[in-house]
């Protein structure tokens, strides 16, 4: 290692979280002892022991004792029942925000949910519980420009043609607005790097998806059904989806080969969509 400066607790704990991910230390397997681990980042113990037990509190490592070093524990179990997006999004944004780097990238129709889930995450910071040192957030909606799936009206009236999507793109607008600012002021704050940015899909997006720090995918479908909404005097009997009731299935890097490859090809796919065929996103 450098020697011109000591790596921290944290430092060294980041950097043994990320052999976890990456699957350079698989669920079982025992960790260096701690004077191997002093030896390899050149640090004192008491240094090694603080990252350790950083690593012990997220639930990475397991039969931690004096007697010998310990093991990468096994992933929780996510075999049970997947979780509505309004109950299963925020516990796992909450999580992600832990992390000193918070990066998270999202395809939704609306930002309703994400905004909303957000809000424990924005206010475990100013309570000062979550301290993250950069937040970097990307969105892809669906573009004001094109012809959207859904919301449809199920039988068009003369006169209703475009209130669906005058009503979609409002609400779409005005969500964007509150979670940009929400996020953004935490710039002046509490000092933290934030950078939020939206881009627009050229299709209607038939999932949503939500990558949280690379290491873990929460992917929902958009389930078509056929309700009735009011809007500006009108009732508008239309095919729409209620995103806050999809059920988030979820990805993690932890949990397996499988796992981590679906999570990898989800960014790259996520990626391609942002530097191709996606533009700028116009509010107005």
């Amino acid at each position: 290692m450098n020697g011109s400066r000591k790596l921290s607790p944290q430092e060294i704990a980041d950097i043994l979280r990320d052999r976890i991910r990456t699957g350079d230390l698989k669920a079982g397997d025992r960790l260096p002892t701690q004077a191997e681990l002093a030896d390899e980042f050149g640090v004192e113990r008491g240094t090694v022991r603080q990252a350790l037990r950083a690593l012990q509190e997220d639930g990475l490592l397991s039969n931690v004792s004096k007697g010998s070093p310990p093991r990468i524990a096994e992933p929780p179990a996510t075999s049970g029942e997947p979780q509505p997006t309004m109950v299963g999004l925020a516990p796992r944004l909450t999580q992600a925000f832990a992390l000193p780097h918070v990066r998270i990238d999202v395809v939704c129709h609306t930002a309703e949910t994400l905004m909303i889930a957000l809000g424990e995450s924005v206010r475990q910071i100013h309570e000062g519980t979550a301290r993250p040192e950069s937040i970097d957030v990307r969105i892809l909606l669906p573009s004001r420009d094109i012809d959207l799936a859904f919301p449809r009206l199920v039988e068009e009236e003369p006169g209703e043609e475009g209130a669906v999507h005058q009503r979609w793109l409002a609400m779409r607008n005005a969500q964007i607005h509150v979670l940009r600012h929400n996020l953004q002021a935490l710039r002046s704050t509490h000092g933290i790097d934030v950078h939020v940015a939206f881009r627009a899909l050229p299709f209607t997006p038939p999932v949503k998806l939500y990558i949280l720090n690379q290491e873990e995918v929460l992917l929902g479908y958009y389930v078509l059904t056929a309700r009735e909404e009011e809007y500006e005097s009108q009732t508008l009997e239309m095919y729409d989806a209620l995103g806050s009731k999809s059920l988030l299935f979820s990805f993690e890097t932890r949990a397996g080969q499988r796992d981590a490859a679906f999570v990898e090809e989800s960014q790259k796919w996520f990626d391609a969509l942002w530097e191709t065929i996606t533009t700028d996103l116009t509010l107005s």
